[in-house]
């Protein structure tokens, strides 16, 4: 495909995804005081109980400008399919543009990790007041592109280094995790430049990025233990497929099996999108792993 067909076919998916109005969720709830901590619930639309629960973070580059309710036609989507979803908002990089660059800066440093963690730690409490019918034995993680990069990373806080703030003692009770073209591994990503800088800007420069890479790159936490599905748009220019195949070579090295599906003929968005037939792929992906 030549790079303005490319560019086409990445602005069609791209308005397609975007095109659909907010779906209001059936409950909200903070996790903390901030204005950005807070977690959007969405029932099963069939009114089952014991269903799975769905932990989605959005993507977005870890920018501002790019918040939950882009991804709320998609939690709406996995509602409509039974599962229970929780859609979780954390803080971002600001509004002023960082110097020597074109928009905002990407993601801040420790806020957004802190976010998701007190997130996925609030969870149980939040989920079982807000999402009675959810059965929280069956939690999946989901994420897109830098959401993908949380979900992966809330799934690896029992590897995380000594010491660190996020660690926890032993690994979360989450029956998988699938990433959605996530920023997956962050050397590739680097090289590519994915999302024009953005993990330069979430890890505070290049003087803190080796440092801080230890902390929250996903090719450098494993072996987690955790079921690992990977969802990749052979066509995706956004978050590359080398980005993915990275990151799954960096698991068999450390002697995990991710299960990578591509698919051909898809950009980025696609898996996001629920007039997409991609997003019925993600489903089905997340029902494997929850039931």
């Amino acid at each position: 495909m030549s790079d303005s067909a490319a560019r086409d076919r990445d602005a069609a998916e791209s308005e397609s995804a975007f095109a659909h109005p907010a779906v209001a969720p059936d409950g909200s709830a903070a996790y903390g005081s901030h204005p950005d901590q807070v977690i959007d619930f969405f029932a099963p639309r069939d009114g089952r109980t014991g269903v799975p629960l769905v932990v989605l973070l959005h993507g977005g580059a870890w920018r501002a400008p790019y918040d939950r309710q882009h991804v709320s036609p998609f939690a709406d989507f996995l509602a409509r399919r039974g599962f229970a979803v929780a859609s979780v908002e954390y803080r971002r990089g600001g509004e002023i543009p960082q110097q020597g660059t074109a928009g905002p800066v990407a993601g801040r440093w420790p806020e957004t990790f802190d976010d998701v963690a007190a997130a996925m730690d609030a969870l149980p409490v939040l989920a079982a007041r807000e999402l009675p019918g959810a059965d929280p034995r069956k939690t999946v993680v989901t994420g897109h592109s830098a959401g993908g990069q949380l979900a992966l990373w809330a799934a690896a806080r029992h590897v995380l280094p000594e010491g660190s703030p996020w660690r926890l003692p032993a690994a979360p009770p989450l029956r998988g995790v699938v990433a959605l073209a996530p920023i997956g591994d962050f050397a590739s990503a680097v090289e590519l430049d994915v999302c024009s800088g953005a993990l330069h800007q979430l890890l505070g420069g290049a003087d803190d990025f080796e440092a801080r890479s230890a902390h929250v790159d996903p090719a450098l936490l494993l072996p987690t233990g955790i079921a690992t599905a990977v969802v990749q748009g052979v066509e995706d220019t956004t978050v590359p497929q080398a980005v993915t195949d990275a990151f799954v070579d960096a698991a068999a090295k450390a002697g995990e099996m991710v299960g990578l599906t591509l698919l051909d003929g898809v950009g980025h968005f696609p898996l996001i999108d629920p007039a997409a037939d991609a997003c019925a792929v993600v489903a089905e992906e997340i029902a494997q792993l929850a039931w």
